[in-house]
């Protein structure tokens, strides 16, 4: 069964993902699309990243799409989740067409979908996609044999989306510095993104897996502690600076410190948050996702700037950044969201902007963390999954439904439920259980001021799940 999760549809190839349920879903875009825009013309982005049949996906979507009279602009090689939105919005395009499953394992290939705004499509949205969907798929048996040449166009992604960034990053106060970094590209979508645009502003570069491997080396092509083992040992021996990884498609960041070890995502985006609020001067909204660290409500706090909460995905966020509500949006999942950028993760940026920080500050990392940890105390989090059942799923509904008033020998200040439940205990202490959107999966997040109180919080989390 097709359906959208926190960040588009994603299966197994060969089983769920199949050519077919790939034309279905398209025709099922290509249908709504003309119900949105009846009288206009209508053209669609259409991206892939580096998987297994993902150009051949992208294909035939562009097919299913110039057979229902929309102009399909069609990737010229792979790229980056933003690179596309950012052609989306340039070029005024009515939608996109990403074939990619993120950071999930190989096997695994997926489709997201923009809107015309450039930014992923809100539930609201991917609902009316799957009504089509389960309209269609008793009938429907549609093999586009040739497509209508005249309405698909090979484009190049890249040039603009690196023109939009240069401005964006000091790159000659990096430049300045002599910082030198190390780049993992994890066979994904930014090789010559990333890479590039540091050499092309003489910043000296190291570089691991800038190229095609459809098997990821035999990993997910998730920034992970793990996957990052060869980035950190190349930062060690080149004595660089700091090391910046992305996910396949792109969109997610993985930060390297000097001595090789891999810095938690939740910790990186507080580091960003207090250096554009205390150096760039930016005020405004700030957004998190329910699973995110309240070092960004501490950060808030004190500088005054409203936090808005959403559910997990960064649609919610995108969503905010559209409306000018926030001048940035972070998820605990290495995804960044910045004002007068993109209203999609951008990782690559996101691992800029951490050189532009060390360079500017003139500070390491670890001081950098030493800082934060003095103005606004220690943070531990953790997090757990564990397959999704039929006795957990009931036993997540139930507890949703009643959250108890005590959890680990501690009282509940709050229960939230706009995804899973979170509960509030003193001292911006928590815990969240939910399910995940694109995995049979139950995630459970906590975040203390020590380890033992963090792990405590865990285990009861996954306790009450069974």
């Amino acid at each position: 069964m097709i359906r959208f999760g926190t960040n588009g549809w994603r299966a197994v190839m060969g089983k769920e993902f199949t050519f077919h349920n790939v034309r279905l879903c398209v025709q099922a875009i290509a249908n709504v699309l003309h119900g949105k825009f009846p009288k206009g013309d209508i053209t669609v982005i259409v991206n892939y990243d580096t998987r297994f049949l993902s150009e051949r996906y992208a294909a035939e979507a562009a097919k299913v799409l110039s057979h229902n009279r929309i102009q399909v602009l069609l990737a010229e090689r792979d790229s980056p989740t933003q690179a596309q939105a950012y052609q989306i919005i340039r070029r005024g395009a009515q939608g996109g067409i990403n074939f990619t499953a993120s950071f999930n394992p190989p096997e695994y290939n997926g489709l997201k979908y923009n809107t015309e705004t450039g930014a992923p499509a809100l539930p609201d949205e991917t609902a009316v996609i799957e009504a089509e969907i389960r309209r269609l798929e008793k009938d429907f048996d549609f093999f586009p044999r040739y497509p209508r040449s005249e309405a698909i166009e090979r484009i190049d992604l890249r040039a603009d989306y690196l023109r939009f960034l240069q401005d964006r990053i000091d790159f000659e106060a990096i430049r300045a510095s002599g910082l030198r970094i190390a780049v993992d590209l994890l066979y994904g979508t930014s090789r010559e993104y990333l890479d590039e645009i540091l050499e092309e502003n003489d910043i000296p570069v190291e570089e691991l897996h800038g190229f095609i491997d459809p098997y990821f080396g035999g990993m997910a092509p998730s920034c992970t502690e793990e996957n990052l083992a060869e980035l950190a040992a190349l930062v060690k021996d080149q004595n660089c600076g700091l090391g910046l990884a992305t996910d396949a498609d792109g969109d997610r960041f993985g930060i390297v410190d000097p001595e090789g070890g891999v810095v938690l995502p939740n910790l990186v985006l507080a580091l960003l948050l207090n250096y554009l609020v205390t150096q760039r001067g930016w005020q405004g909204g700030v957004a998190r996702s329910v699973a995110t660290t309240h070092y960004i409500d501490r950060i808030a706090r004190v500088h005054d700037l409203s936090v808005f909460k959403t559910p997990v995905g960064f649609k919610f966020i995108a969503d905010l950044l559209l409306k000018g509500e926030i001048m940035f949006g972070g998820e605990e999942s290495a995804a960044l969201g910045l004002r007068e950028h993109l209203p999609e993760k951008d990782g690559i940026i996101a691992g800029l902007l951490v050189a532009e920080m060390i360079a500017k500050t003139g500070r390491s990392l670890a001081d950098l963390l030493c800082d934060l940890y003095k103005e606004h105390g220690e943070r531990i989090g953790g997090q757990r999954s564990v397959p999704l059942t039929s006795s957990r799923e009931k036993a997540l509904r139930k507890l949703a439904k009643s959250p108890p008033s005590k959890l680990a020998g501690r009282y509940v200040i709050n229960a939230e439920t706009i995804d899973g439940v979170k509960f509030d205990f003193a001292d911006d202490d928590w815990l969240l259980v939910r399910f995940s959107g694109t995995e049979p999966l139950v995630r459970c997040y906590a975040e203390a001021g020590s380890r033992k109180d963090m792990r405590e919080l865990l285990k009861a989390g996954l306790d009450k799940i069974g």
